[in-house]
Parts: C-alpha cells; sequence; structure tokens
C-alpha cells in the first residue's frame, strides 16, 4: 500500500510539473528606476493591464516575470541573459528606452528567443536570422506625420532639438529625410542628455536661427526641458514632438510652456474622441478599464498601451504557435517567433499591425492621429 501510494505521489508531482512547464513565460523588462522611469512605469502598468484583460492561451496559463533595467543598457542586457538562461523565458517583452531595447534585442537574437520590443528599435534585421519586432511606431513615420502637420501650418523654417542618443537620431533622421517632400528645413541639431536639467545653452542656438517652429526629440519628463526654456525666453512659435511626449509627468513639468504642442501619438490617447467606426475604439476602451481594473488608477499615458498591444501581438500568435508545439522548448519558441513575423492585419489600439520577416515595425499612417494639449488634456487634431 505504500508502495502504491508513494507512486501515486510520484505520477501526481509528475503530472504538476508537467502542467507547470505547460504555463508560457514571458520575460518583461522596463525602467522602474532612472531617467527613463517616467515613461518605465507606465510600460510596467501596461503589461499589468494586459495580463489582467488575457491571462491565458487556449487553456496554457500565462507566468510573468517582471524586471527592472534602472535605465541602464547593461542592466537591461544582464536581464535579457538571466531571464533566459536561468527562467527559460518563451518570450521577452521590454523595454522604456531605445538603447536599453536595442541591447536586449542583440541578447534575444543571439539566445534565439523571440522578443517584442515596447520602444522603436534602430535598423533593418537579417530576415534569415530575426528574432523580434518593434511595436511602436516607427520615428520615420511619426515625424513624417509631424511635418505634414508642419506644412499645413505654412511653418518652414525648423529648429530641432533632441536627446543625444539613439531616440534624438531617430527624430532628428526622420525630419531631415522628409525635408524637401514637406518643404521646411531643419536648421538646428542641438541634443541633450536624458539626466540634464538645463537647456538653456542648446535652446539658444535654436533661436539664434529664428524658426516658425520647434521640434522636439525628447520624452517623458525630460522632454519639457526644451519646452520651459522657450516660454522662459518668450519664443511665441509653434512646438511639436511625437508621442514620447504624451506623459502625465511631461504635461505636469511642462505647465504651460508645454501647452499647444501638436504631436502625432496613436489613435488609443483620445479614444473617446474617435468614431465609433475607428478600428481602436472599441479595444482601446476596454483596455481603459482593464488598466483601471489592475492598477487602480486611469491612463493618462501612450506608453503603456504599447505593452498592451504587444500582449495582443503575443497572445495572438501564441494561440496558433500551441498547434505545434509546447511552452518551454526550442521548437514552441521558434514557431511563436515565426507566428509574430506572420501577424497580419491585427488591430491595437494604437495601429494595425503587419509583420514580416526583414523589418521590425509593421505599422502604416493608420496607426497615428495629431493630437494638441489644451489646458492640461490631449485634443484629437482632424
Amino acid at each position: 500500500m505504500r508502495k502504491m501510494l508513494s507512486l501515486t505521489a510520484l505520477i501526481g508531482s509528475l503530472v504538476a510539473a508537467s502542467t507547470a512547464q505547460a504555463d508560457i513565460t514571458v520575460g518583461f523588462v522596463t525602467s522602474l528606476s532612472g531617467p527613463g522611469s517616467s515613461i518605465g512605469i507606465p510600460y510596467g502598468r501596461g503589461i499589468q493591464a494586459a495580463m489582467e484583460y488575457k491571462s491565458e492561451v487556449n487553456g496554457e496559463k500565462i507566468r510573468l516575470i517582471q524586471l527592472d533595467d534602472g535605465s541602464d543598457p547593461s542592466a537591461a542586457t544582464r536581464n535579457a541573459r538571466k531571464l533566459i538562461e536561468e527562467e527559460k523565458v518563451d518570450l521577452l517583452i521590454g523595454t522604456a528606452t531605445a538603447p536599453s531595447t536595442i541591447a536586449m534585442m542583440a541578447v534575444a537574437t543571439e539566445l534565439k528567443v523571440p522578443m517584442i520590443a515596447v520602444s522603436p528599435v534602430i535598423g533593418q534585421p537579417n530576415p534569415a536570422d530575426q528574432w523580434g519586432i518593434s511595436v511602436p511606431q516607427p520615428a520615420s513615420l511619426l515625424v513624417k506625420v509631424v511635418a505634414d502637420r508642419m506644412k499645413r501650418d505654412a511653418m518652414k523654417n525648423i529648429g530641432y532639438i533632441g536627446f543625444s542618443d539613439a531616440w534624438g537620431d531617430l527624430v532628428y533622421n526622420g525630419a531631415k529625410a522628409v525635408e524637401a517632400e514637406d518643404g521646411i528645413k531643419v536648421l538646428t541639431n542641438e541634443r541633450y542628455a536624458r539626466v540634464d536639467t538645463s537647456v538653456t545653452g542648446q535652446i539658444l542656438k535654436v533661436l539664434a536661427v529664428r524658426p516658425d517652429a520647434v521640434l522636439i526629440g525628447g520624452s517623458g519628463t525630460q522632454g519639457a526641458l526644451p519646452l520651459l526654456a522657450l516660454g522662459e525666453r518668450g519664443f511665441k512659435g509653434k512646438t511639436y514632438g511625437t508621442v514620447a511626449l504624451v506623459n502625465p509627468d511631461f504635461v505636469r513639468v511642462g505647465g504651460k510652456s508645454a501647452e499647444g504642442i501638436q504631436v502625432s501619438a496613436g489613435p488609443v490617447i483620445v479614444a473617446e474622441q474617435l468614431p465609433d467606426s475607428h478600428f481602436a475604439k472599441k479595444l482601446a476602451l476596454e483596455f481603459r478599464t482593464a488598466f483601471q481594473k489592475a492598477n487602480n488608477l486611469p491612463t493618462t499615458d501612450g506608453f503603456s498601451a504599447y505593452s498592451f498591444d504587444g500582449w495582443m501581438i503575443f497572445t495572438s500568435a501564441a494561440a496558433r504557435a500551441l498547434k505545434t508545439a509546447k511552452p518551454g522548448s526550442t521548437e514552441f519558441r521558434k514557431s511563436l517567433r515565426d507566428e509574430i513575423l506572420n501577424t497580419k492585419e491585427l488591430s491595437g489600439v494604437h495601429a494595425v499591425y503587419n509583420f514580416k520577416a526583414g523589418a521590425y515595425h509593421g505599422v502604416d499612417e493608420r496607426a497615428l492621429v495629431i493630437v494638441r494639449l489644451n489646458n492640461g488634456a490631449w485634443t484629437y487634431q482632424p
């Protein structure tokens, strides 16, 4: 009898272990501390909303492991390796800054684990060895839509100031690429670090060229610094930016100096202002409900929605990958990668996603609207 009970217990433990191994394990990295935390914290809240919205795929539970990279690319690299090598994750999602995201993507590619980036990634991947995609609208598209609005507003001479890192490069290069098409001229290329507390010198150089408008290539709290400096010097021209500025800390810190700025952003930002027929409206309102339930506060940013859309891409692809392989296996990770790259016309709250090998990004102009900051709130600008 004791032998039978022992055998029964052994079988039970093996079944339990088998069930545990069947969970889909996701490693999520964001910046809960450091200069990127003003956007990293919303990313974290967005992943909690996503988990609240959908916590299993085809009956397989999802296990989420979250780590803080402190806004440091080296820490992001270590986190990615830990999650893959020790936690045996099936998928990576992250992180809050472009440099750290690029570092994570290199690890994912090396160790052959699929990754969904929630910050922009530079360059074109090798289609034969691609393991990741990027959710956000690429800077080139973000800036193209803003440049189109500059043209509509009859802006000609543009001053540029942005971060002295990959994100600043992306925005500047995007603006330069559309100069001829939109009849604008980018006259300056001033930069500042994410940890700087003043940009007075850079703004004086921007104002020296007498621009009609100023384009901001920053994000979060630090994205407000140029606007504060412009306001102190009585600049009366127009200001523009990207969705990277759609953040409550930016609005709070920028105050009156940020009023009137126009940015290109995903439709989720103004979900309730969209027509009922818009692809993003229904899901965006459901996202807001899940966000409130998961975090006990309303969403007031665009970054959390990137985490949510990344989760939608993952769960959609996982449903297909589970037909051919079990979580925790090399075969499942490869199948999940393949199915992510086969995503077609998947509606999220920011965009309609279509991915393919050889490109990180999978969105078109349906992913963007222009919003303006009026009295501290973002308003849709048709």
